[in-house]
């Protein structure tokens, strides 16, 4: 069986579009979302609608979680949280709401946002420098959690990687669909750069001798993304769109 592993829409219908079908392509039979779907100023309620229109296996990220617990006063201090809200409506919100935090899929492979305990956790990436570093392997294995499937799938840090462990596990991070970059402030203040305007994605297949693992950079119309991101006043969004790299910091 050929599984794709999509992380990070971030409301990117355009991108998310072209990943679907370039998965089908190339004889997906399963497909699997590690969450942060419809945040972004993009097209969120088209990003719901189009996921429906197709059979993901689908966990929560900390951002659609997020967006479900958004409090009124958080709705006014954020426009861009404001404008997801209100472009979902009621029915999407209660499905993000319904999402599990992860999930065991089956024996051998495990779904997470961030880590096993903390949807905002950086499992792979130290940033304290301002940029990703790979953290080392007894740090991976320690927020594994004692999570043992042989495959661990994550996101949240929009960088694909795929690290191998002395316990004999494979961590995969597909990377993102629809936001290659972006630049926070917590813990610290960081960019994640994937100096690439492309949808990412990873293929997954088991072969006799183990896991044969691919990550997938799609081309799309990333204009389209960035002119909608430009609409709801998001030039950063924009940028990182276009260029795969995240703001200069101070």
């Amino acid at each position: 069986m050929r599984i794709a592993a999509l992380s990070d829409i971030h409301s990117n219908v355009f991108a998310l579009a072209a990943v679907i079908r370039d998965a089908k392509g190339r004889g997906v039979e399963l497909m699997l979302n590690l969450g942060d779907i419809c945040y972004g100023p993009i097209a969120p309620r088209a990003t719901y609608d189009l996921l429906n229109e197709h059979d993901f296996v689908t966990i929560s990220g900390n951002q659609d979680r997020q967006i479900h617990e958004a409090t009124g006063k958080e709705l006014e201090a954020n426009p861009t949280m404001r404008f997801v809200s209100e472009d979902l409506g009621p029915a999407p919100i209660s499905w993000l709401k319904s999402l599990p935090f992860d999930r065991q899929l089956d024996d051998e492979i495990y779904l997470c946002h961030g880590s096993p305990t903390d949807d905002t956790a950086y499992l792979l990436e130290n940033v304290e420098s301002g940029h990703a570093r790979l953290r080392s392997d007894p740090e991976i294995v320690a927020l594994l959690g004692g999570q043992r499937s042989g495959v661990i799938l994550c996101g949240h840090t929009h960088t694909a990687r795929t690290v191998a462990l002395s316990t004999g596990q494979v961590v995969v991070n597909p990377g993102s669909v629809g936001l290659p970059a972006y630049t926070d402030d917590e813990p610290v203040v960081h960019s994640m750069e994937s100096f690439s305007r492309h949808a990412a994605y990873s293929m997954l297949e088991r072969g006799v001798s183990g896991w044969t693992i691919q990550n997938i950079l799609v081309p799309y119309d990333d204009r389209k993304a960035a002119a909608a991101a430009k609409n709801q006043g998001r030039e950063d969004w924009a940028c990182f769109l276009t260029t795969g790299r995240g703001l200069k910091q101070p």
